[in-house]
């Protein structure tokens, strides 16, 4: 059992009040084709072991929300908040580039929608229990895997990257089988929508045209209302998708994040990123990362992220033809043409990130050559990523002493330090080029590029001490994770945080399995 780590609900107060919430559930009101209305199965004996403070005020509920008598079973998937309106969803997708079949919220129930200070917000329950849609599984979430994606929503926000939000974490002794025994935990996550990519392929597939088409409408109706007025909505709609996709595989590349494991059902149709599994931020810069142990032909590595965004488009696209009024080969070409501002957008999303994490104010045709010679340096003998790129802030245009000394801190992460020599030259003329303030410029910089992102060796440390009871370094990381540009030198949790990961970090292995 894990030690409690905050006031009983039953005995606490809190001015938050449920029956307030005007609960609806528009995915559910689709009809019985699009899911089953179900409640959860609670895991036993639960407790809080943490909420966030910001995901809270992003709903518009007060900090103590938790403290309400009902609060703890409705997220431990017990009985669910008044006027909510649990609903599982059915869906299908193509798995490591091959078609699954019927997938579907099979440890997922979305409790319904809420209206929030930012818009109409679903919150959905993780690990709440076995759904029509589990396919033999349990429906359950393991401990490791609930607090790796709630520290990594909740950082991903704090980075700036659209991703779904992570509200409360809750631990139980409900033990569950995956490679060993281990104990269960729910996650409430919470998005302006859990559409995904498989939504749309599963109805095509199933040539459930009607229905498909239902569930573009509500999609455009709820979120992209503009795409109601163009000729083709669903090209409309495409291109909106596509647009978002590559602006998120931009962010992707720029922080160094790796997904692990991007079927068509794990693709947000709101260019959300989803599904926290087996993730990962890259430690040593290396484009054929494979951040999941079950991945072993290495099709999502990191340097394939934006092409196997490309890749699901088309899977989505392809599920949209029906939607179409034109004949099939007609309607394949427009929303191939919905397509193309991919293209476009990535390459230019990710040369506007890349620039500003060097503090280039200016675009000139040869900075692209700096990025990417910089990029094979540190590939060569895996430089940190994170750290070279925080650590190039402090350096000096100042030709001397002055400059030379500043450089050290990310010279010191090279081992040839002839060849990081040879390219910082460059890059110090270039910035005189256009009369660079070193000062101001480091302020930009030190905005783009965090000081701290949830390396792997993080999240374990967190989960290690969990298992034992102590949850204080799991809230103490997700404090430091809410202000990633920050710097904190007096703060020895922060130095710990920012520190090159130890040797134990390299093996490390993430995979599917939760």
């Amino acid at each position: 059992m894990l030690a409690p780590t905050l006031l009983p609900a039953e005995t606490a107060e809190t001015a938050f009040d449920p029956s307030a919430l005007t609960w609806r559930n528009r995915h559910a009101g689709l009809g019985p084709a699009f899911g089953r209305a179900m409640t959860g199965q609670p895991v036993s004996d639960p407790e809080w072991l943490a909420t966030s403070d910001e995901a809270a005020a992003e709903l518009g509920w007060p900090a103590d929300w938790w403290r309400h008598p009902l609060a703890l079973d409705a997220h431990a998937g017990g009985p669910s908040w008044p006027g909510s309106q649990p609903f599982a969803t059915v869906y299908s997708g193509h798995q490591f580039g091959v078609w699954a079949g019927q997938l579907g919220d099979g440890r997922a129930l979305l409790l319904g929608e809420v209206d929030t200070p930012h818009g109409p917000r679903e919150i959905q329950l993780k690990g709440s229990g076995m759904t029509p849609y589990s396919r033999r599984a349990d429906g359950r979430a393991v401990l490791r895997s609930s607090i790796r994606e709630y520290l990594c929503s909740e950082a991903m926000h704090a980075l700036g990257i659209p991703t779904t939000r992570a509200l409360a974490l809750v631990g139980s002794p409900t033990l569950v089988r995956r490679e060993e025994i281990e104990t269960a935990a729910v996650v409430t996550r919470t998005a302006p929508s859990f559409i995904r990519f498989g939504h749309f392929e599963h109805f095509c597939h199933h040539d459930q045209h009607a229905a498909l088409r239902q569930l573009m409408d509500h999609v455009i109706d709820a979120h992209l209302p503009a795409c109601r007025e163009a000729q083709h909505p669903a090209a409309a709609l495409l291109e909106c998708v596509a647009r978002r996709t590559a602006e998120l595989m931009a962010h992707w590349q720029a922080v160094g994040f790796c997904h692990g494991v991007m079927n068509t059902d794990n693709m947000s149709i709101l260019g959300l990123t989803i599904d926290y599994g087996p993730f990962g931020f890259l430690d040593g810069f290396d484009p054929g990362h494979i951040c999941n142990h079950s991945d072993d032909r290495g099709r999502y590595a990191y340097a394939r992220q934006p092409q196997i965004g490309w890749w699901n488009l088309h899977a989505l696209a392809q599920a949209l033809v029906p939607l179409v009024d034109a004949p099939a080969e007609a309607a394949a070409e427009i929303l191939g043409a919905a397509l193309e501002p991919y293209r476009e957008v990535f390459p230019i999303a990710l040369d506007a990130l890349m620039r500003a994490k060097l503090g280039l104010a200016v675009d000139r045709p040869e900075d692209r050559v700096l990025i990417e010679d910089l990029l094979q340096l540190m590939a060569t003998t895996k430089v940190d990523y994170t750290l070279t790129w925080r650590r190039l802030s402090a350096v000096s245009s100042v030709e001397g002493r002055e400059a030379s000394l500043a450089a050290g801190p990310v010279r010191d992460l090279f081992l040839d330090r002839a060849a990081f020599d040879a390219w910082l030259n460059r890059y110090l003329a270039r910035l005189r080029a256009e009369g660079s303030d070193d000062a101001v410029r480091r302020r930009r910089m030190d905005r783009i590029n965090p000081a701290l992102v949830l390396r792997n060796h993080l999240a374990e440390e967190a989960i290690r001490a969990a298992r034992e009871g102590n949850v204080d370094v799991l809230k103490d990381l997700a404090r430091l994770l809410r202000q990633p540009f920050d710097e904190l030198p007096d703060d020895p949790s922060w130095r710990h945080a920012t520190a090159l990961p130890p040797d134990w970090a390299g093996s490390l292995e993430v995979s599917c399995s939760s």
